[in-house]
């Protein structure tokens, strides 16, 4: 029979967001493989999907499942109109004032609206509950400040309900490079990344709360161990699949005058390294320059226009951690290293230091973008997105 026969309308009132059962979820996983199983044959992309619900930021009740479906229909037996994930995400908001306050941010993640369902409203249904189901979502674990999403599908969109893009969404593109590590550079192993991320939640909460005039209202995701560790369970998976093996750099950090540069980074291989260079990327999740006052706030669109400054010293050893990914990047067969949402300091010490890069402003793929709420639960005006780095993706 046919399953697109007798379709409810997309403002019917028998429409309603559910969670899946087992079944529906491998039944979802089984139509989204053709989009998202990247180098994965479909068996190990399925198997990959239940990894995935087990992980970090998932694990724990952190990743819900929403489907669209009829509600007089029996699960296992109905029609699953679109679906998409969310993941509670710890955060924090603050004032012009610097007043901070711990929250939650749902990032909503793989909306999929099966093709023969396609083009009868039911993707814009589905968002439009999601929207209001997130506000109060899991608010014993603080209250909800909003939802982001990263769309694939351009701006307009998302944007019209109610999903607006942030202001910037750049990256910086760099070639692999066959020269090896800098001396300079140490690895960073997965046993050293739960003090780094300490570290950088001790000083993104000091940021946080100072005042800050340019911005009435500030929100940020934590870059914490739970984060990084997403993506690198992401990479173990698929390198352990491509290679027989993983990688044991997952990021790079480098010293001057007491301080610290670091990098923590994800492989993502959207093909098979073997057909050839194409997009394969790894991403720098979270760049951290110990003692940069341009960091951890609000960022305009000509931010990155600023005069060059920053020391010598600065330079090199940001220069070592960069290189370092990039050697990286060249010997697990990547053919691109991506830095998002660099700080004009960082900016400015790429330029001093003479590395060839491409700069993007993203405008079709991966444009984050936020839904907010005011203390009262009502849509709000969007706040300044500090920190839009790709350990945030989802």
């Amino acid at each position: 029979m046919d399953s697109t026969m007798n379709l409810p309308a997309s403002d019917s009132l028998n429409l309603v967001l559910d969670h899946p059962t087992p079944n529906e979820c491998t039944k979802i996983w089984s139509n989204t493989a053709a989009s998202w199983k990247d180098s994965l044959t479909v068996p190990v992309y399925l198997t990959e999907s239940q990894f995935l619900n087990t992980i970090p930021l998932a694990a724990n009740e952190g990743m819900t499942t929403w489907i669209l479906v009829e509600k007089n229909h029996a699960p296992d037996e109905r029609q699953i109109l679109c679906s998409c994930e969310s993941y509670r995400k710890r955060s924090l908001v603050s004032d012009s004032e610097g007043n901070v306050e711990d929250c939650i941010i749902h990032g909503i993640a793989s909306v999929f609206c099966p093709p023969e369902y396609r083009r009868h409203g039911y993707a814009a249904r589905h968002m439009t509950e999601i929207a209001g189901a997130l506000r109060n979502w899991q608010n014993e674990y603080g209250k909800s400040v909003g939802s982001i999403l990263y769309s694939d599908i351009g701006k307009v969109f998302y944007a019209r309900l109610g999903w607006t893009p942030n202001v910037t969404n750049c990256h910086l593109a760099f070639s692999p490079i066959k020269s090896g590590w800098p001396s300079k550079a140490r690895r960073i192993y997965e046993k050293d990344i739960g003090g780094l991320c300490q570290r950088d939640e001790a000083i993104v909460r000091a940021a946080m709360a100072k005042p800050d005039s340019t911005a009435k209202k500030r929100v940020t995701i934590l870059p914490d161990l739970d984060h990084m560790l997403w993506h690198i369970r992401k990479e173990d998976f698929a390198t352990r699949h491509i290679f027989g093996r993983i990688p044991d750099a997952k990021g790079a950090i480098a010293s001057f005058q007491g301080k610290d540069v670091w990098a923590i980074w994800t492989h993502r291989y959207y093909h098979h390294p073997d057909n050839g260079p194409g997009e394969n990327v790894l991403y720098i999740l979270r760049l951290v320059l110990e003692g940069d006052e341009t960091a951890n706030r609000p960022v305009s669109k000509k931010a990155l226009e600023i005069p060059g400054n920053g020391t010598d010293e600065q330079v090199s050893t940001l220069q070592a951690v960069l290189q370092a990914a990039q050697a990286e990047a060249q010997e697990w067969k990547l053919d691109h290293v991506k830095l998002w949402d660099p700080t004009p300091l960082v900016h400015s010490l790429i330029v001093k230091a003479g590395f060839e890069y491409v700069e993007v402003e993203r405008e079709s793929e991966s444009i984050a973008s936020g839904l907010w709420y005011n203390d009262d639960g009502e849509a709000d005006e969007s706040p300044s997105w500090i920190n839009n780095e790709h350990y945030a993706w989802c």
